[in-house]
């Protein structure tokens, strides 16, 4: 059978960068930088993108178009004789499912709150009120089974259908219309009262504050918000056409992915000095401060729902995207059609995330290999973040890289067919001898932050 194709060159950007964007960028990537030192993380994150994450998503994506299958099937298809690497392909789809396991339940939390913007929850109500929102919201078990179901529903629905009519077009209007309202808002928070204070937080970096923890936590986030060493973008590259070169393609996607992560914080960060809440609150960032700000301003309940909801647009564009790989791998695998298959998926994964869901309320106490702190979301962050999205991006520079795997003269011609810009060939000893050094380094740095070694 011929493999599905996506239909323009735009539908390929959108829809890799809707994989990208994400909570990446609108919660885990603030919440980071409320907790590591403002711009200082902001700037080794940057670093981070260009030096490790560009060309890893090259890789990725090449070694997706050139075999023209899931990630399950990548390695026997390129170097069908070179058996080692297989592990990798049989890991990648779990690792999808991993993230999916706590992915699913935040983008349901997400829905919830343009449901409860919409329904006017949060007018008049003091921060202190709607700091209660949020917690009444994570000790209810069912209700965030509800909204996990809900976002699993509809993002399998809508991968059971080919790929053009259904994840393209979808993911094409909601990203469009999701920069666009990211864009007025920012503007807006610039405005507020201590926006001025918010900004010089969020983007003057202090030196001081860079350390080994800073420097791990870029790093892997630079990996989280890219989807990069799991296949998720590999699935992408063998549904895309030879026609453009795919440094290109990764600029623009990275381009893209940064720019709603850097918008989201222009929104956040003026916002929490303007209202007096700590940059350091976490999941309060997006769940606390935003609820304040918007009742603040007139229509506010407005654009409060706007926003929640074109946050679960942002949300849900990387839950398709991801779905799409474990569905396309599962269709592979076990020959089922694309609906059964997505049928499948849905109730597996609504199953998955009851982990996830009780750790906040009924597990509350649950403590992480024995650690104070690290409950079950610590530990599912600590399997794709610490360990997974490192260890597959290793793999994959090592495999596109060596001998042993496919080689780099294999890798260059399949990255540089087609217009736009080229894969240097003088970065051979960077990526060969440099890269995989620098991710075993702070992938050690990460497992020696997270047990606080």
């Amino acid at each position: 059978m011929e493999r599905e194709r996506l239909k323009s060159r735009l539908g390929f950007i959108l829809l890799s960068a809707g994989c990208a964007i994400g909570l990446g960028n609108v919660y885990r990537f603030p919440m980071k930088v409320g907790q590591l030192g403002g711009g200082a993380f902001v700037l080794v994150y940057i670093a981070c993108l260009i030096l490790l994450g560009l060309p890893v998503m090259v890789m990725e994506f090449s070694m997706g178009r050139a075999a023209q299958t899931s990630p399950l099937y990548i390695y026997h298809t390129l170097t069908p004789t070179k058996k080692a690497f297989r592990f990798h392909g049989y890991i990648s789809p779990f690792a999808n499912v991993l993230l999916m396991m706590f992915y699913t339940t935040i983008a349901g939390w997400i829905f919830r709150y343009f449901i409860k913007s919409l329904r006017g929850d949060f007018v008049s109500k003091t921060t202190d009120e709607v700091t209660g929102e949020f917690i009444n919201m994570l000790s209810d078990p069912w209700m965030m089974l509800l909204f996990t179901a809900i976002i699993a529903i509809a993002a399998c629905t809508v991968c059971s259908f080919s790929l053009q009519k259904g994840l393209e077009r979808i993911t094409k209007y909601m990203m469009i219309a999701l920069l666009i309202l990211m864009v007025a808002l920012a503007v807006y928070g610039l405005t507020l009262p201590g926006a001025k204070e918010g900004v010089n937080f969020y983007l003057k970096p202090d030196f001081s504050k860079i350390n080994a923890s800073v420097v791990s936590e870029a790093m892997n986030q630079s990996f989280f918000t890219l989807s990069l060493g799991i296949g998720s973008m590999a699935i992408f590259g063998s549904y895309l056409g030879k026609e453009r070169s795919l440094t290109g393609e990764s600029i623009n996607i990275i381009i893209l992915d940064t720019f709603v992560a850097i918008t989201a914080g222009l929104i956040i960060f003026p916002a929490c000095f303007a209202y007096g809440v700590e940059p350091t609150e976490g999941a309060g960032l997006l769940f606390l401060t935003l609820p304040n700000v918007f009742m603040g301003i007139p229509g506010g309940r407005i654009w409060c729902a706007l926003f929640f909801l074109f946050m679960s647009f942002a949300a849900f564009s990387t839950v398709l995207a991801v779905y799409e790989n474990i569905i396309a791998c599962s269709h592979e695998a076990f020959k089922l059609s694309r609906k059964k298959t997505a049928f499948i998926v849905c109730i597996v994964m609504i199953v998955l995330n009851i982990p996830f869901i009780l750790g906040n309320n009924v597990w509350s106490g649950f403590k992480a290999f024995g650690i104070e702190g690290k409950d079950v979301s610590d530990l599912e962050d600590f399997f794709v973040s610490t360990l997974m999205l490192p260890l597959g991006s290793l793999t994959y520079v090592i495999y596109c890289t060596t001998k042993y795997g496919w080689g780099f003269k294999n890798f260059l011609l399949e990255a540089n067919l087609g217009k736009g810009v080229k894969f240097p060939k003088w970065i051979k000893p960077y990526v060969t001898f440099v890269l995989p050094v620098i991710i075993v380094v702070i992938f050690v740095m990460g497992i020696i932050s997270y047990f606080g070694l």
